[in-house]
């Protein structure tokens, strides 16, 4: 027998959600075969198995979340029957018989007494009005009061009964993955108001999603019925016409008090575009992030679940806008020297080395010269400074056939010429699309490029990839008429590959003047390199 663990995919990976089993139980699996498909906060891996065997068992279904190194199937040589996932037993089943305590009522006006409760057994097989799994209230045992108001203390032999409600919790607590928890936390949920969909209805990270997709939704839609911000100052009563109010004690702070029973609501605050917001309006401010409008979803609509890469996808782009100043900037420019070297070498380079040669690496490595000279573009924003890099760790975003992006980093990129580069490039994006990267390969990096040029796009402004001050954008490399000087002074015109670049750049790290002097660099280099060299 040999158990299928959790792997450590990654040096500051934790846990992993098991999001697909490629094999069942009782079905063969040879070592190195591929098992399972985990999903962790930085990647999706498909992982192979490490033993050879039948598969007995299967302890982690789809869905649920564990922390590294733990069981998550058992692989046997056949000689056992298979067994299936099974559900953990609720507490109560668990438990010993019930004993229901019974206490007589005390006569009115005689305290209670002090005795504790006549214990009395319950028959040993359940009547089926009361199944084991659902024990009513009046089961539970019913503490009686001492004179002084607090519960009598229980005496003699402890006496046994359904699982507290404190048991409860933490029976639950137990079943709740450290990603489940979390959210639960985060977002104030009670556990106990979730049906889990999990193996023995445990809750799954993506019932909590969904309840907190419901909630953000049906607190748009009962706005009009809601409660009042905690932040907006509450608002003074208004006595009847003609009584005499005992006076409010004035508020203290911005709000405005209402000094009598005439005494208009004041208007709503309107702030000026790009105005500074005025005491009282930030006083009134919800401190919650603003929740977008519900959609209403009609016969003909599709609703797609968010996947796992497209969630964090979401989220890291989100906060890298609420986060970093973004500004941005771009150049045009011209591939003559680059289309050149590239028609004479790509079908010597694709038989060498396997695949074509594209306008990417040569762009990728005149990037790694670039940040030589402006080594803060080549930087992470950190507590109020700025760390410069002086290893160039490329990030390369790959599109993953529409599912999602992920940005694969090419190590130590300003020690490699073109053709590792370009090496590096193809195999880092061949992983990506086969769920073959693992969590350190898309972690450290500096410096990041996003290509939109295969599909013909002309400008794109990327969201830098945090906590990177700077991205990339390539565009499509098109012929295109340009204007050329020639050695006497004249101008005439000529058909050249033209393509733009552009940078956004966070404006903490430096300057526009800094940003367009690094693109301008890139430009450079792509234009007057000696790229014979490189091939």
């Amino acid at each position: 027998m040999a158990d299928i663990v959790m792997p450590q995919l990654g040096e500051t990976v934790t846990e992993g959600t098991i999001t697909k089993w490629f094999k069942n139980i009782g079905d063969r699996v040879e070592r190195d075969e591929l098992l399972f498909e985990v999903s962790t906060d930085k990647v999706d891996s498909e992982v192979s198995s490490s033993a050879a065997g039948i598969l007995t068992e299967i302890r982690v279904p789809e869905g649920e979340t564990v922390d590294v190194g733990s069981v998550l199937a058992v692989v046997g040589d056949g000689a056992a029957a298979a067994i299936a996932p099974a559900a953990p037993a609720p507490a109560v089943e668990a438990a010993a018989p019930p004993v229901v305590e019974v206490a007589a009522p005390p006569a009115p006006g005689v305290a209670p007494p002090v005795a504790a409760p006549v214990a009395v057994a319950a028959p040993p097989a359940p009547a089926p009005s009361l199944p084991p799994t659902a024990p009513t209230a009046a089961a539970a045992p019913v503490p009686v009061a001492a004179p002084g108001g607090d519960p009598a203390p229980a005496s003699g032999t402890a006496i046994q009964g359904p699982v507290s409600s404190a048991g409860e919790a933490d029976s639950m607590a137990k079943v709740l993955s450290p990603v489940v928890r979390k959210l639960l936390n985060e977002h104030r949920i009670d556990p106990a108001t979730i049906t889990g969909t999990g193996t023995g209805g445990r809750i799954t990270r993506e019932d909590v999603l969904a309840i907190i997709d419901q909630n953000d939704g049906s607190a748009t839609r009962s706005s009009s019925a809601a409660a009042p911000s905690p932040a907006a100052p509450p608002a003074a009563p208004v006595p009847p016409a003609g009584a005499s109010a005992a006076p409010e004690p004035v508020p203290s702070g911005p709000a405005a008090a209402v000094t009598s029973a005439e005494a208009p609501a004041p208007p709503p605050i309107i702030e000026a575009p790009g105005a500074a917001p005025s005491t009282s309006t930030v006083a009134a401010r919800p401190s919650s992030p603003v929740t977008a409008p519900a959609v209403r979803v009609g016969p003909r609509d599709e609703v797609v679940t968010f996947n796992n890469i497209r969630r964090r996808t979401g989220e890291h782009m989100l906060n890298s806008l609420a986060t970093a100043p973004h500004a941005f900037i771009a150049v045009e420019v011209d591939f003559s020297a680059v289309d050149r070297h590239r028609a004479k070498a790509k079908v010597n380079f694709k038989a060498e080395e396997g695949f074509s040669l594209t306008y990417l690496p040569f762009i990728a490595r005149a990037v790694v010269d670039a940040l030589r000279t402006y080594p803060n573009v080549n930087a992470s924003v950190s507590e109020g400074s700025l760390v410069v890099h002086h290893s160039v760790n490329l990030g390369v975003a790959v599109d993953l056939d529409f599912q999602g992006l992920m940005v694969p980093v090419v190590r130590d990129a300003d020690g490699k010429r073109l053709r590792a580069i370009a090496r590096d490039i193809v195999d880092l994006a061949a992983r990506a699309r086969s769920k073959k990267l693992m969590p350190d390969d898309i972690a450290g990096g500096t410096f990041t490029i996003s290509n939109a040029g295969p599909y013909g796009i002309d400008l794109m402004q990327s969201i830098i990839n945090q906590p990177q001050v700077a991205i990339l954008s390539v565009t499509s490399v098109k012929k295109k008429p340009v204007v050329l000087e020639l050695p006497d002074g004249s101008d005439t015109i000529a058909i050249h590959p033209m393509g733009m670049l552009g940078l956004s750049w966070d404006h903490r790290g430096f300057d526009g003047a800094y940003a367009a002097s690094f693109l301008h660099e890139v430009r450079a280099q792509l234009e007057g390199k000696d790229w014979a060299s490189e091939l």
